[in-house]
């Protein structure tokens, strides 16, 4: 059980996020900064750990190449080209980084279908095991040459979670350009580093920024706490240490700086994978009987909905919302939307009738469905 910064060596398996930031400064690779990153890997690794890596940079590298304006962001179409021609340049930096350590390296690049799908999901989990078992580092990016701003992750952090649950590792470390969650903007006079996060609280949300310090990235605080609630609900730690430093994982350690997150579950399989998912097809709002009924580990009856949007069709994730727009739950419909419309906040003697066939038992089983 990982408890404080100190217990991240003892890890088993561990994900290691690296940020844009972090690796690409002027538009050029910041190469002597990633060879002392590597050796950190290596550390871990002699710690008995394997290690993945969730790597960001090939847009920014792809970009100052091209010579695209505002970091070749400025439209989808120059992201994808800049990550097309960047990807080529990250590969290379890292093969050639961890090579001088006697570490090979792999690539995979993955879609945010890759994750949310179940039987590619874990087609990804099998080949990470593999790479794993062979003694290799998968470095891992988001294939942002063709993903959509509709069907995409848009940070690594989310990501690094997602990656982290179908690798079954036990912690996520993200490398940013802060050294961890403060109580308010660390800007601001007398801002507290916060130095472990029993759950992630709408209070523990309401401390985040939005804003990238670098301009580099796509994410900031609020995906970092994104990242964790998704780990955490699948019982993985994750930390969020300052990477601007030489060697910074040692130098967190050694200074005590940093944000550890702990699990607050150790979800099924099944379960995690469903928590996690980022690309819900629809919504379902309840009432406030039926979201108590849920929060007791009840299944969704239809009699409880009393909205419902989305053109989801059955199989598919909705999200499950309360009167107030709180967001319950997610899970898999046992309906399509037209039919939960019908059926919604009817009994099911009505229910019957509405839809010409017998009821199932409920819209969303609780077998199918996480609490958020």
């Amino acid at each position: 059980m990982l408890n404080t910064l100190a217990d991240i060596t003892a890890a088993r398996r561990i994900v290691v996020k690296i940020g844009s930031a972090l690796l690409v400064g002027g538009g050029q690779a910041r190469e002597a900064w990633l060879m002392r990153m590597a050796g950190e890997l290596a550390m871990l690794r002699q710690h008995g750990a394997q290690v993945i890596v969730v790597s960001s940079g090939a847009i920014a590298l792809g970009a100052a190449r091209l010579a695209l304006p505002r970091g070749g962001r400025g439209s989808l179409a120059d992201a994808q080209a800049a990550a097309a021609v960047g990807q080529i340049a990250l590969a290379d930096l890292w093969s050639r980084a961890l090579g001088a350590e006697g570490i090979t390296a792999a690539q995979m690049l993955l879609t945010l279908g890759d994750l949310e799908e179940r039987r590619r999901y874990l087609n990804a989990s099998a080949t990470l095991d593999r790479l794993l078992e062979a003694g290799v580092i998968p470095v891992i990016n988001e294939n942002d040459s063709v993903a959509t701003e509709e069907i995409r992750f848009g940070d690594n952090d989310r990501l690094a979670a997602r990656v982290a649950q179908a690798a079954n590792a036990d912690l996520v470390l993200l490398l940013s350009d802060v050294d961890g969650l403060f109580d308010r903007d660390p800007r601001e006079e007398g801002a507290s580093l916060i130095p472990v996060v029993d759950a992630v609280t709408p209070e523990v949300m309401a401390m985040a920024s939005g804003a990238s310090s670098s301009g580099l990235g796509s994410g900031g605080m609020v995906s970092k706490l994104q990242a964790a609630q998704i780990a955490t609900r699948a019982g993985i730690a994750l930390a969020i240490l300052n990477g601007t430093h030489d060697a910074p994982i040692t130098h967190a350690l050694a200074a005590g700086t940093g944000t550890l997150f702990l699990p607050v579950s150790a979800a099924s399989a099944r379960k995690a994978w469903l928590g996690g998912r980022l690309a819900p097809a629809g919504e379902l709002r309840v009432d406030m009987g039926c979201a108590e009924a849920l929060k007791g580990g009840a299944s969704l009856l239809a009699a409880g909905v009393i909205g419902v949007s989305g053109s989801f069709r059955r199989g598919d994730l909705v999200s499950v919302v309360s009167l107030k727009g709180e967001r319950l739950g997610q899970g898999l419909a046992e309906y399509d939307a037209a039919e939960v419309q019908l059926i919604a906040g009817r009994r099911v003697e009505e229910q019957a009738e509405r839809l010409g066939y017998a009821p199932r038992s409920c819209v969303i089983h609780r077998d199918h469905m996480v609490l958020l």
